[in-house]
């Protein structure tokens, strides 16, 4: 039984950035949230249907971040380069281009990040990940070593479908490793902003157990990560297969912070509606004393607070972001301007909102001048503050 504990209002899709021309057409869905009593899970109450959102227009790139690049350099030295990969949702390739072609398959929904991987000489197919496809591709190129997904998982409602395809694609010895923001992490940081129509759950250790065991699979290790404001990378292999303890590590720390008790989700609830009037009244202040405020990051959790808060024009000024596919339309839902990040400094800007709070350290370093110069960010996570 599904238990709602949050209410994020009317929603846009979050990556749909539009031209004015466009404003009168946009979709909209009722964003709840609500607590699985059997599972665990943490999952909307309304499900968008997946082509509204990842389709040929799709916008958001991992590789246009220096950290998320660096990231999966990183974990793939970690890897077999021999192994057979395949990564669901290979985005523009940020993660695969690290393995040979030869022995890689990307499945990737979005026809335009697919082709760029085609491109690039990789086999790719461009449809969403079901059993029908899982099937396909063992037809053809047999059992994988390797599965991998990343901030990829979280998006897709039918998790038992996701997770038995897996398994019957998986080799004997093979490891399914994916990784998506942490429901830990969002409790901590009061980061509601996790919460929008591509993220239809958000994952604990302790849901993923018990999804991950109906379907044949289980978790065998857990590796705590900082990006995207803190995510758990997941390895899973077939049941009875050697469990580390980070696995146990996990799920104890999860059930002290109550992560298994509908409770903590009510008490999560009171803190978001909070952290949305204490932002409100400090942009408001910023207004009323001629302050120029901005926001730094077209992101889609930027959607959902902007949304959430009833955030536009009137207290930000626009949206500043290097997704050349962004600049020049306006943000979902309010119709914030965006435009190119040399704005930032042109237009003597008193603060700017951290859309992207969880790339600070890459923006502190990005963005030193604008420090220097007096310039501050307004973050709300954990709680509203200036830095």
């Amino acid at each position: 039984m599904r238990k709602q504990f949050l209410d994020l209002g009317k929603q846009p899709i979050a990556n749909g950035f539009l031209y004015k021309d466009q404003r009168k057409n946009e979709y909209f869905f009722n964003l709840g949230v609500a607590f699985d009593e059997e599972t665990k899970l943490i999952t909307q109450t309304e499900y968008v249907d997946p082509p509204l959102m990842f389709n040929d227009e799709y916008v958001y790139r991992g590789s246009m971040s220096k950290t998320m690049r660096d990231h999966f350099k990183e974990l793939s030295a970690t890897l077999d380069p021999k192994a057979k990969v395949l990564e669901i949702g290979s985005n523009d390739g940020v993660f695969i281009k690290n393995f040979s072609p030869k022995n890689t398959i990307a499945v990737e929904p979005c026809s335009n990040f697919a082709k760029e991987t085609q491109d690039m000489g990789y086999t790719t197919y461009p449809e969403f990940w079901t059993q029908e496809l899982a099937d396909k591709i063992h037809k053809i190129h047999g059992k994988q070593n390797i599965i991998f997904a990343a901030n990829c998982i979280c998006h897709i409602p039918d998790l038992n479908q996701t997770f038995s395809a897996v398994k019957s694609l998986l080799s004997e010895d093979g490891v399914f490793i994916f990784e998506d923001p942490s429901l830990a992490e969002v409790i901590n940081n009061n980061s509601y902003d996790q919460i929008y129509d591509e993220h239809p759950h958000v994952f604990s250790v302790i849901a993923l157990d018990n999804l991950l065991k109906r379907n044949g699979l289980q978790i065998v290790k857990v590796k705590n990560l900082k990006v995207h404001g803190g995510s758990n990378r997941i390895f899973a292999k077939k049941i009875d297969s050697k469990i580390d303890k980070t696995v146990e590590q996990n799920k104890s720390y999860e059930r002290i912070l109550g992560l298994d008790k509908f409770e903590t989700f009510k008490r999560f609830a009171i803190r978001v509606e909070q952290s949305k009037n204490d932002l409100i009244q400090l942009l408001t202040r910023c207004k009323e004393e001629g302050k120029t405020v901005i926001s730094y990051g077209a992101t889609s959790k930027s959607t959902t607070v902007f949304n959430y808060c009833g955030i536009g024009p009137n207290l930000i000024k626009y949206i500043t972001d290097t997704t050349p596919e962004k600049q020049g339309k306006l943000s979902p839902g309010m119709h914030i301007p965006v435009l190119s990040p040399g704005c930032l400094l042109e237009d003597g800007v008193d603060y700017a909102y951290l859309g992207a709070w969880n790339f600070i350290k890459e923006i502190n370093e990005k963005e030193h001048k604008y420090l220097d110069n007096g310039g501050k960010f307004i973050t709300h996570v954990p709680v509203v503050k200036i830095v």
